[in-house]
């Protein structure tokens, strides 16, 4: 008897570890780093969205929930856009129909669990340096895609999820983009949520990288808890700006486990552990930099001035240095720069290496744990550098994803204590 009792409370607590804390969908899902900080925070992920079929792989790889029936995911690759004549390849109607079934499925299985929408459209069109030499076809795809967060609002509307989390750059609450973030905040206002937003630094999320971000959130206004509140008002949330337990993290602490590598090498044993091949002229470039230092070295290296020409131009016409981090190296006691797409090019941005001995930029296993991915999360074609690179690029660093989906999870009232972790 004493062995039955034993045996059904270890089952009982097993299933409660198991259960869900909160039920998702991942809009713009790419490669999964918003899924994976879902994931972390317990939830049960029930479909990511995303019209690029090239993610597909990455995200069903590496995002199996680890509760409820612990399956992967469902992968709807599906454009959020709504069919016009304009745009004919919108899908919104087959995309409605088959979240219309998965959700409903999943919330018959655990009916008292709240429902996530993570809402993180594509930045570019946000973002200055994104609208220099396009091509008509990519403005029109650009001003389609600074339509998203209108279109999510639908979504929104339709399926009543009790929480939403939306990331995006720093600067798309700039009045030149139109005032789409505010206009979104008051989308979800009218829909009888309270929302909050923030510029935050992802350094003070324990990632290890200096990347700032717009975070919106926003809760069921029946359901908040009155001390997430930030006015007597009851209609604005409070946002974390930090995670009062995570401490800064450096490059070295970040990526110094790693093995050595050269440039264009790639590691037999350690997947997308692989960098790009340099010239000459960009080797003796970076053998030539120090660590966290601007590239005003490349005027006095041993080996000569090494400094671009049309740089020159730039600075002499402007009377100031232009373009200061490029052909330059991390510093080793600091967060890494933001991680672009092109975070694997040196003549992009603060991307080389800060250890002297290896002449090369980071590589894409860096960049990925600098964007907070576990190392055994796998990006695919592992072949491939520049796709992969933009997968990284473009994510949303899973911490971050994972603090605030437990922080909005914490903002309900009819939140289960023993389910839920704190912050």
């Amino acid at each position: 008897m004493n062995d039955l009792h034993t045996d059904s409370n270890i089952k009982e607590e097993y299933e409660i570890l198991l259960q869900p804390k909160f039920l998702a969908v991942d809009f713009f899902c790419g490669a999964g780093g918003t899924a994976r900080g879902l994931i972390d925070a317990g939830g049960y992920l029930i479909a990511g969205v995303d019209k690029d079929p090239q993610c597909e792989k990455t995200f069903i790889n590496n995002n199996k929930n680890i509760v409820g029936d612990r399956v992967c995911p469902s992968y709807l690759n599906l454009d959020i856009l709504p069919k016009s004549k304009s745009y004919p390849e919108g899908q919104q109607k087959t995309l409605i129909e088959a979240l219309e079934l998965l959700i409903a499925r999943y919330q018959k299985k655990h009916p008292k669990l709240p429902l996530l929408f993570t809402i993180c459209a594509p930045c570019q069109p946000f973002t200055r340096l994104s609208r220099k030499k396009l091509t008509p076809e990519r403005i029109a795809a650009r001003e389609r895609d600074s339509m998203l967060l209108r279109e999510a609002v639908k979504f929104v509307r339709r399926f009543q999820p009790e929480l939403v989390l939306s990331e995006n750059v720093a600067g798309i609450n700039d009045p030149r983009y139109g005032g789409i973030w505010e206009r979104f905040r008051k989308d979800l206002d009218r829909l009888r949520y309270v929302t909050g937003t923030k510029v935050v630094c992802t350094s003070r999320f324990g990632i290890p990288q200096y990347r700032k971000r717009s975070i919106l959130i926003a809760v069921q206004k029946n359901l908040v808890n009155d001390h997430r509140l930030a006015d007597t008002l009851n209609d604005e949330l409070l946002v974390p700006e930090s995670d009062p337990e995570a401490s800064l993290v450096s490059v070295r602490e970040a990526i110094g486990h790693l093995p050595p590598l050269g440039a264009g090498e790639m590691h037999p044993k350690t997947a997308n552990h692989r960098t790009r091949s340099l010239s000459e002229l960009n080797l003796l470039r970076l053998k030539s930099a120090k660590p966290g230092e601007s590239n005003s070295y490349l005027e006095h290296t041993e080996y000569g001035d090494l400094s671009l020409d049309c740089h020159k131009r730039v600075n002499e016409r402007l009377q100031i240095r232009c373009f200061s981090d490029v052909y330059t190296r991390m510093h080793p006691d600091r967060p890494a720069p933001t991680i672009t797409t092109k975070c694997h090019s040196i003549s992009n941005g603060r991307f080389g290496h800060y250890d002297l001995e290896q002449v090369r930029g980071i590589s894409l296993r860096e960049a990925a744990i600098l964007q907070s991915f576990p190392d055994d999360y796998v990006f695919y074609p592992t072949e491939q550098i520049g796709s992969v690179a933009r997968m990284i690029g473009n994510a949303v660093p899973p911490k971050l994803a994972t603090f605030y989906a437990n922080y909005l999870i914490n903002s309900i009232h009819h939140a289960k204590p023993d389910f839920f972790a704190s912050p």
